[in-house]
Order: C-alpha cells, then structure tokens, then sequence
C-alpha cells in the first residue's frame, strides 16, 4: 500500500490545480483520482512495483470511459512500462518532472524541500493578477514540455479565476489539439472568434484543427489570408512552411523559407531548411553549399538529426572529432657537472694575423 505522505502529497497536488474530485480509490501502488472534468489522474508511489498488466488495467479502463489518463509517480517507470501508458492515450509525469509539479504548486515541503524565494517581479503586481500569471506561466511550461493533459488543467484553471481571460482559452484549444480533441479544441477557439473574430491566435488554432484532420490545402489556405492581411506576421509564415512541407509542396515551401531568411540571414535551422527545399526542387550542388553554411553558423549535429527525423530525411553521418594537437616537444633537462672537474673553458680562437705585422717588425729592426 502507498504511504500515507504520499496519498496526501497527491490529494494536494490535485486539489492545488484546481480540480474538482469526483472518486477517489486507493490501490496497492498509489492512488486513482477522477475529476470532474473527465481526466484520471494515477499516482504511483514506486514504480518499480507495477506490472505490465497494471499498466493495462489502467489504460483499459480509462478507454471505457470518455476520460484521459494521466500517471504520475517520484521514481521512473520501466521503458516497457512507460511506452504502454504513452500507447494508450496517456500521459506521463515522472521522475524530476513530478517533482517540479510539486514545487509549482507550493507543495516542496511536502518533498522534505525548503520554501522557493518568491520572485522580486510578482510583488509589483497585485495578489489576484500574480495568482494569474503564475498559473498561465505554469500552463505555457507543460505545453512546452509536450505534457498537455497538465497544461489544459492550468489553462482551464486560469479561465475558471478569470472567464474573459482570451489567452486562456487559447491555450485551452491548443492543449485539447495536442491531446488528438479536435472537435473540443475547435469549439474552444470559436468561442474565442466569437468574441474577437480578427485574433489571430484563434485562426491560427483553427487551421491547425483543418491539418490535424488532413485537410492541409485548407489550412494552407487560412495561412495565406494571414499573411496577405500582414506580411510581417513571422509566427503565420512558419506555420505555413510547415504545412507546405507536410503538403509536398517543396517549391512553394522554397518561396517562404527564402522569405523568411530575409529577415534572419543566418539562421542556422531555417538555411537546413532552404538546403532541403533546394535539393527536393533539383539543386543539389547548391543544396550542398546551404547544408554547410548552415553548419558553419552553428547548426548543432543533434538539431539536425531531429530535423531530419522530422523531414523523414537519413541521418547525417556524425561529425569527425577534431584532432588534438600535437604536444611540444620535450626540453631534457642539462646533465649536472662534476664539482672536481671544473668545466673546460673554451679558447678563444686566434684573429688572423694582420698584413702591417711583417712591416712592423722591419721598422723595428732598422732602428
């Protein structure tokens, strides 16, 4: 059984986001909590206690019901463990990210953890607007983390504080979009239209709700309307590119890649990315040029690899390690001498004798 710190650790955590709890079961391993807003939360003490068949129990049953699993536990569960959670549908917190949930929270006591300092910044603003701002900055990190069961739980916690919030129902469709909900994410940025039909935000989600349902063209579409409202608009680009790349359409993902090089000249992701685009239009001795220049102004080799993961490109091969220098040679050290044998004073050699030395000496004689 879970001890009792850690079944209360997870009461709070649960009840510090916010949540309003519907059952509460424990288990052997943890402890099962379901919320009200269709979300099974699965707090797993030791990790390394838990079968493959209590994965399946867990993922199987949140299937039955419309609801969305999420683990989370202080240790790591085992790799096979850990895909078939992901498998599922669900979603892992673990290890160092559990322990920062925790901290978020204001709950590092309960981790045998000093108080964190507060920030200088938060005490200019006023109580209700920090509260505010920190559950949005908490929401953005999850995202960011590709954890989006949490961040919908913050974002949906900062609309609940302030309803008109537009931002947080922003963030809502984006975490429902990334979860696979494309018919809650797109009502959620409707709601938004709704109220300001020209966010650009909200336009942007709903194009990304036409790609998630293989409708690319249309969603290039929205893109270009942006764009010819405001040219300038960089974020609007980047998702366009990212369309036509996933489209095919090479050439036309050429035109805004080269577009948006004018603006950032050298950056080193978006000049892979012209390579690509150049080799896939039948430029390949330039394509090479730009794949170099891109890895003279810093294009990690980890970046490109995922680059190509992404692109469904091969590997580069890795890079060559540079070859260390050659170590200077070895000065010996001068043997020492022997006290009794002062050393040997070298003579000077004779200055060659003068042409004036005979006349000299025949001066000398006549006298």
């Amino acid at each position: 059984m879970a001890t009792a710190p850690f079944v209360d650790l997870a009461g709070a955590i649960v009840q510090a986001m916010g949540q309003r709890l519907d059952a509460a079961k424990p288990t052997p391993e943890g402890v099962l909590l379901r919320t009200g807003d269709g979300f099974l939360y699965a707090f797993l003490e030791d990790p390394t206690q838990i079968s493959l068949a209590d994965i399946g129990r867990l993922v199987s049953g949140e299937k039955q019901l419309p609801q969305h699993l999420v683990v989370l536990s202080p240790g790591h569960l085992p790799l096979a463990l850990a895909e078939e959670v992901v498998r599922g549908g669900g979603t892992l917190v673990e290890g160092a990210r559990f322990a920062e949930l925790a901290r978020q929270l204001g709950l590092e006591t309960m981790l045998g953890e000093g108080p964190r300092p507060s920030a200088a910044e938060a005490k200019r603003l006023l109580p209700s607007a920090q509260h505010l701002d920190a559950i949005v900055h908490r929401a953005r990190t999850w995202l960011d983390w590709g954890v989006p069961a949490l961040a919908l739980r913050f974002y949906r916690q900062a609309s609940d504080l302030k309803p008109g919030f537009l931002p947080a129902r922003i963030g809502i469709g984006r975490s429902l979009l990334a979860l696979g909900l494309t018919e809650d994410a797109e009502r959620a940025f409707d709601d938004v239209l709704v109220l300001r039909p020209s966010d650009v935000d909200a336009r942007l989600g709903k194009a990304a709700v036409l790609g998630a349902r293989a409708k690319p063209k249309e969603e290039v579409a929205i893109y270009r309307t942006l764009l010819e409202e405001d040219e300038a608009r960089t974020e609007v680009r980047a998702h366009l590119v990212a369309a036509l790349v996933d489209l095919g359409d090479w050439a036309s993902a050429r035109v805004e890649i080269e577009a948006m090089l004018r603006a950032t000249p050298e950056d080193p992701s978006l000049r892979f990315l012209r390579s690509v685009a150049l080799e896939r239009t039948g430029h390949l001795p330039e394509a090479r040029r730009e794949r170099k220049e891109a890895r003279t102004l810093g294009l990690p080799y980890e970046r490109e690899v995922a680059l190509c993961q992404h692109l469904g490109l091969p590997a580069p091969p890795p890079p060559e390690p540079l070859e260390e220098p050659s170590a200077p040679p070895v000065r010996r050290a001068p043997t020492a001498r022997s006290k009794s044998a002062p050393p040997a004073r070298a003579r000077s050699p004779k200055p060659p004798p003068s042409r004036a030395a005979p006349r000299a000496a025949r001066n000398r004689k006549r006298k």
